[in-house]
């Protein structure tokens, strides 16, 4: 016996159900504009079967239509201008991606070259023990470059134009503007300001700080500067006599030199 009333079946004294009021919507809203009347949503669909259109999302169908004449299906679609340009100038260099690749750390190395970094080859045995000849170091170019100057014991890089020679030289820093500097006290050391030097770390060996006497007092924006192989430097004990008095000034200073990059068996850092 069916023991569950119909809906034909209901009490019509019962007031309608919100499910039946949804399920009947307004008369307005099922009649289209030529009069005939639209059909309504969930008619003719049985009790718990899904109903198309009610109770789920809108569904979008996918383009499928084919990509305009010359577009890359793949590409996207948001690429902007200078990216656009930027790729077309790499499709058209030989071995494309790589080869710009190669270009741009060409680029990098000079611009490091120009303002940071310079390679630089040692031509003579004046920097001795610690730089030999054909060694490359590397010179800091910045190291002078934001309010601090040299200071003693720095092994520099500098254009000796005027006041060595033509060319770029390397010595290092005994003394800045101010210092007394004086060869040398009785026990064979080089002074400065009335403080012997201990030049035991970087001197050549069985060299003398230096065979030549000399009492300078450095001007100030100058350098008094020596080779750390005192027998077979020509530095500014050798020009004492000379415009200048054997300064070099700070602004000809291109560098510290801080590494030796060349032989792969000398690297390491440099001594002060």
């Amino acid at each position: 016996m069916d023991t569950e009333a119909h809906p034909a079946e209901r009490d019509p004294s019962r007031p309608p159900s919100p499910e039946g009021l949804a399920g009947q919507g307004s008369r307005s809203a099922c009649v289209s504009e030529n009069g005939e009347r639209a059909p309504v949503p969930g008619a003719g669909h049985r009790e718990g079967s899904p109903v198309p259109g009610v109770g789920e999302p809108p569904r979008v169908s996918a383009d499928t239509s084919p990509p305009a004449d010359g577009a890359d299906p793949a590409a996207p679609a948001d690429r902007s201008p200078a990216r656009a340009r930027v790729a077309a100038l790499t499709a058209r260099l030989p071995g494309g991606g790589f080869t710009a690749l190669v270009l741009l750390c060409v680029v990098l190395l000079l611009l490091v070259g120009r303002f940071v970094m310079e390679p630089f080859e040692i031509p003579s045995r004046s920097m001795e023990p610690g730089l030999r000849i054909g060694d490359r170091v590397l010179v800091n170019k910045l190291a002078y470059r934001f309010g601090a100057g040299p200071r003693r014991g720095d092994t520099v890089v500098f254009d000796g134009t005027g006041y060595f020679g033509a060319g770029d030289f390397i010595k290092r820093v005994v003394g800045v503007g101010g210092d007394h500097v004086v060869c040398c006290d009785s026990q064979g050391r080089i002074e400065v300001n009335g403080r012997a030097l201990d030049e035991t770390g970087y001197l050549y060996p069985k060299d003398a700080p230096s065979e030549a006497p000399f009492d300078v007092t450095v001007p100030d924006g100058t350098l008094f500067l020596l080779g750390d192989h005192r027998g077979d430097s020509s530095d500014s004990r050798d020009r004492l006599g000379a415009p200048g008095g054997g300064m070099v000034p700070v602004h000809a200073v291109i560098g510290k030199a801080e590494w030796v990059a060349w032989p792969a068996g000398h690297w390491g850092g440099l001594h002060g």
